[in-house]
């Protein structure tokens, strides 16, 4: 497998950025190679163990952990590695840190078994914690495994997109991604009798307007198609029985919102955006609605 990656390594050289964090990116990209390929022989076998959020894990889950944790430990600039599937950051004690990076390291892992696509979702903070709002990111990105494996990648200068080729080389497919005001599709989380009656509005207002119901259950895919298809709005809300949501806001809600707002778009709780959330603890969860402008604002507009 060629690790070359000649069109990511001269995108990130283009804009500007800085070399180890250009070599932090490349490193991951070249991880999640060995990620797509284990997903591909993947025997669908639990581990028997939960994650720090209580959920049962695959081995897949675990391994890409592993393989993520190993990348990232071998460079001597970095703080802190903070991944959805563990308790506590892993410190690295490494003298003077310039980057600390948050890891979901496959995101919707039980769709694996019935074949549906699923995701890496990576945050890259400056400084030596992770512990930072959204307006800390340096850069943000994931990977996406389906029928292509593609990075879509940020670093506060606009938004492309890779392709991972057959001779497994990242090759840049498209880039200043951005979507429109007001899009055409809803992907809505959460059970239907846990939603509150401000949500229950919110998503008949889009079903009268003919938004087309597009959810698989996975959140990498789900937003990605939100930005494919330039526009619409994916929500998890505050549910009646979990006020705050099912998402981690530091593993999966600030790398993606500062993806879409890269993009045109926006990201919120309802009430504040993804990224000026305060971080108050590393599994903290959050409401989000993140998508087009209009639906974004609109949902807003039922929470006055």
């Amino acid at each position: 497998m060629d690790h070359k990656d000649v069109q990511l390594r001269k995108y990130l050289y283009d804009e500007g950025i800085d070399p180890d964090l250009r070599r932090l990116i490349h490193a991951i990209s070249v991880a999640s190679k060995y990620i797509s390929g284990k997903i591909n022989e993947a025997n669908r076998k639990l581990a028997g163990t939960r994650n720090a959020s209580n959920e049962e894990q695959l081995e897949l889950d675990k391994l890409s952990d592993l393989i993520l944790s190993d990348t990232v430990g071998e460079l001597d600039y970095i703080g802190e590695y903070a991944s959805e599937e563990r308790d506590e950051t892993l410190v690295l004690n490494n003298p003077h840190p310039k980057y600390s990076v948050t890891i979901d390291p496959l995101d919707g892992s039980s769709l694996v078994d019935v074949n549906l696509s699923i995701g890496t979702i990576v945050g890259i903070h400056y400084g030596k914690t992770v512990l930072k709002h959204g307006r800390n990111l340096a850069a943000a990105f994931y990977i996406l495994y389906g029928p292509l494996t593609t990075l879509v990648y940020t670093s506060g200068q606009g938004v492309c997109e890779f392709v991972l080729n057959p001779e497994g080389e990242f090759v840049l497919a498209q880039k200043n991604i951005t979507i429109k005001e007001k899009g055409k599709i809803y992907s809505p989380g959460g059970l239907k009798k846990s939603w509150t009656d401000e949500h229950k509005e919110f998503i008949e207002r889009l079903e009268n307007e003919d938004y087309k119901l597009r959810y698989s259950g996975g959140l990498v895919p789900d937003v990605n198609q939100i930005l494919m298809k330039k526009g619409g709005i994916f929500s998890y809300p505050a549910l009646k029985d979990a006020p705050e949501g099912k998402l981690r806001l530091l593993f999966e809600l600030q790398p993606l919102a500062f993806i879409l707002e890269q993009a045109g778009g926006m990201a919120t709780n309802g009430r504040i955006d993804i990224l000026d959330i305060p971080v108050n603890s590393l599994h903290q969860r959050s409401p989000i609605y993140i998508g087009s402008k209009y639906e974004v604002n609109l949902f807003k507009e039922y929470l006055k």
